[in-house]
């Protein structure tokens, strides 16, 4: 992780300003950070001393089971809040997130900005506008493996999670992620690169034709 100084930091908190999100002066307390590719931002069961704006980049969610299962449950994404689960509630279970690309975040301290934060109201309104969008995304998922194939579902994931072109993710995660079997799940990436959609290079697999995933993930944007 590396910390931004002088014109660098200058230039992010110029070009991505959130002082519009806040009533109070938030610029003075914000470190602009960046995380290279799977690197934690925070670590699972660890609170957080801060909390994150995502300005560019991509990162996952995962949580650790009982019984010792990891899932991935959600992603990250630019203009996205991390930590607002912790800064809201004293006693939270935090969850892990990994970078999947280059990832740049303001970071605000919680010891210098809870209290201001907690009672500042244009925040918090910009706080529910977040939580709301969130949570339909949230059903949004859960619906899709009803209603839509997995070629469609597959595309989206793909897009999501792809750096620099490169899609590197586990089958395990994959399937875990999507509710499909693994068998079902080769199937589909074999169409793929059939189609020329997709070129596996080892494990991995690189994106041949970027607009036919897009024309099949956009389906689920206008469900």
């Amino acid at each position: 992780m590396e910390i931004y100084k002088k014109q660098k930091r200058q230039h992010y908190l110029e070009e991505h300003s959130i002082s519009h999100l806040f009533s109070f002066p938030i610029e003075e307390f914000i470190e602009v950070r960046e995380y290279k590719r799977d690197e934690w931002i925070i670590r699972e069961g660890m609170r957080p001393d801060y909390f994150f704006y995502v300005i560019e980049g991509k990162a996952k969610i995962y949580v650790t089971y009982q019984n010792g299962k990891v899932s991935l449950i959600n992603f990250i994404s630019a203009q996205d809040f991390i930590g607002e689960m912790e800064l809201l509630n004293e006693v939270y279970y935090t969850k892990g997130i990994q970078t999947s690309t280059k990832t740049i975040c303001f970071a605000i301290p919680f010891h210098q900005c809870r209290t201001q934060m907690l009672e500042d109201t244009t925040f918090l309104r910009a706080l529910t506008k977040f939580l709301s969008i969130k949570a339909t995304r949230m059903s949004a998922k859960y619906s899709q493996s009803l209603a839509f194939p997995l070629e469609n579902r597959l595309a989206d994931f793909i897009l999501q999670t792809a750096d620099a072109g490169v899609y590197k993710e586990k089958h395990v995660t994959v399937c875990d992620f999507l509710g499909v079997s693994y068998r079902h799940l080769l199937h589909v990436f074999a169409q793929f690169c059939d189609k020329g959609y997709l070129e596996k290079e080892g494990h991995h697999y690189r994106i041949q034709q970027h607009n036919k995933l897009k024309e099949l993930s956009v389906i689920l944007k206008n469900e």
